[in-house]
This record gives structure tokens, C-alpha cells and sequence, in this order.
């Protein structure tokens, strides 16, 4: 059992800068939808990210790998952690506010414990971590609101879309483990993301058609931000600050990413959060900071 790392200055500032990075990632996935479909903000969102990637593959000169059980792999994480998270949370994210949809992320790491428990011997889920959890799922359900488990709506529908997207996640951290620890992660991310911008091709065409390039600059420079930053970029900063801080530490981050998008969703799409909701974060929060002083290693 490897002690928790301790976080310097420099993993603290990069911490909170990928924090920063994927919180304004939410708001500018819903200023794209102003102008395009989900299935095409998506598929945008993965290749672009996709080409980024490779050119660094290209640079750093890192092998390509060629096993089709390793390109299996790809295509599993690729559906598990982009085409079916990005796609759920895009679509929910236009019948709920930009803010919420950012809160009701952060269950990812609760369900990641759980998922880690199941699957893994060394991720036992010990009565901290259980504590940690329940307190997790109980920020959530008063993030939702009692109304929305008595009536069902496109709301309700949208915030369960949100929360199947953080479960597949989970699933994908898990996938990852499992099948990708051996890989670069560069390299691993990059095959991943080739392999959900095939995954998205054919389903955008059918559902969306052919994506037209003809779009509002405002529309592009939602797409540069969250497939160039906010995904191929911010996967480079993770894998940086994971060195550096380690996979407990780095759980922090989702308690820096709603703030962001809470304050540029205020700000620039006038969305007010229902006092429920901050209620819920807070009490997630607190579950998210049990369960990182608990985990079992790094």
C-alpha cells in the first residue's frame, strides 16, 4: 500500500487548472448546441481532439500500437468513456442548467469508487469509503430535488441522462485499468478517441446528416475550446497532474469544475441554480473529500 501524495505548489496550480478547464468546458459544449446537433457536437468534440493527439504521438515519436486486441480495447474505452458520456451529457444538458449538469458530474468519482470495489481487491470499499459514498448519492439526490423523483419530465429525464453518462465513466476508469495500464497514456487516449470518432461517424450521419463547416465563429470557438482544451489538451494536464499529485489527490478536481461553470453559466447564460442544488454540492463535496482521505492507495 503506496502512502498518498503529498501536492506541491506546482501540482495545486495544475490541479486547479484543469479544474478551470473542464468547468468552462460545460458551458461552451451548451454554445455550440445553440447552433448544432448533440450527436454532431460530439462527433466534432472527438475528432478534432482525436488529430491533436496523434500530432503529439508524432512528435514524441511514441510507438503506434498494432495488436487488434489492444485496438479492441480502444473501442471499448472509446464508447465507454467519450460516445456514450459526451453524448448523454450533451443532450441533457438542454433541458438543464449548465451549472447542474456540472454538479451532477461530479458523481463520477462516487460511482468510480463503486465500480473500483466490485472489480478490484485493492479498492475494497471500507466503512469510510462507504460513508464517503452515501454522503455522495445524498448530495445528489438533493442536488435533483424531491419533486423530480415524484414527476418525471424532460428534466428528470435530462438529469438521469447526466447520471448514466457519470456511471459509463466510471465503467470506462475501470476499463482503463483493466486493459490500458500497460500504454502511453497519450497513446492510449489518442487510440481511444479514433476509436469513438468512428463509433460517431456513422451514428451522427444518420441521425444528424452530413455536419456542415458553415457555422457562427462563436460556434467555433466553442468547438476549438471543448475538443482542443477541454479534451485532447486537458487529457495531457490529467495525465501531468497524476504524475504529480496521484489518483486520490486528483479526485479534487471535481470539486473545483462546478464552481466554474456554476459562476460562466451565471454569467453568460443567466441560468440561476435553485438553492437545493448548491445544498446538494456541498454535501457531494463533502463525501468526495471522505472519500479521497480514504482511499486505500494511490
Amino acid at each position: 500500500m503506496e502512502p498518498q501524495k503529498h501536492l506541491s505548489s506546482r501540482a495545486w496550480a495544475e490541479l486547479f487548472l484543469l479544474g478551470v478547464i473542464w468547468g468552462a468546458s460545460f458551458i461552451s459544449i451548451r454554445v455550440a448546441l445553440d447552433t448544432i446537433p448533440v450527436m454532431t457536437s460530439v462527433l466534432h468534440r472527438v475528432f478534432w481532439a482525436m488529430l491533436a493527439l496523434w500530432l503529439v504521438v508524432w512528435v514524441k515519436r511514441l510507438g503506434v500500437p498494432r495488436s487488434p486486441r489492444t485496438w479492441g480495447a480502444f473501442l471499448v474505452m472509446g464508447l465507454l468513456n467519450n460516445a456514450v458520456p459526451f453524448s448523454l451529457m450533451a443532450w441533457g444538458q438542454l433541458y438543464i442548467e449548465t451549472g447542474l449538469t456540472s454538479i451532477l458530474n461530479a458523481a463520477t468519482a462516487v460511482f468510480g469508487v463503486l465500480i473500483a470495489a466490485i472489480f478490484f481487491k485493492d479498492e475494497r470499499l471500507t466503512p469510510a469509503r462507504g460513508f464517503g459514498v452515501g454522503l455522495g448519492f445524498l448530495g445528489v439526490a438533493i442536488a435533483i430535488g424531491l419533486k423530480n423523483f415524484t414527476t418525471f419530465n424532460l428534466q428528470s429525464a435530462a438529469q438521469l441522462a447526466i447520471l448514466a453518462g457519470t456511471v459509463s465513466y466510471a465503467l470506462a476508469s475501470a476499463w482503463a485499468r483493466a486493459k490500458l495500464s500497460d500504454l502511453s497514456p497519450i497513446v492510449a487516449a489518442a487510440g481511444m478517441l479514433t476509436a469513438s470518432t468512428l463509433l460517431m461517424l456513422p451514428i451522427t450521419l444518420m441521425i444528424d446528416g452530413v455536419p456542415t463547416l458553415n457555422l457562427p465563429a462563436i460556434t467555433w470557438a466553442a468547438i476549438a475550446y471543448y475538443s482542443l482544451f477541454a479534451t485532447a489538451g486537458a487529457y495531457l494536464l490529467y495525465y501531468r497532474v497524476l504524475a504529480m499529485a496521484g489518483a486520490g489527490n486528483l479526485m479534487l478536481v471535481t470539486l473545483i469544475i462546478p464552481p466554474v461553470a456554476i459562476v460562466l453559466g451565471a454569467v453568460l447564460r443567466n441560468e440561476a441554480l435553485p438553492p437545493q442544488a448548491f445544498l446538494g454540492f456541498a454535501v457531494l463535496a463533502i463525501g468526495l473529500v471522505i472519500l479521497n482521505r480514504a482511499r486505500p492507495r494511490d
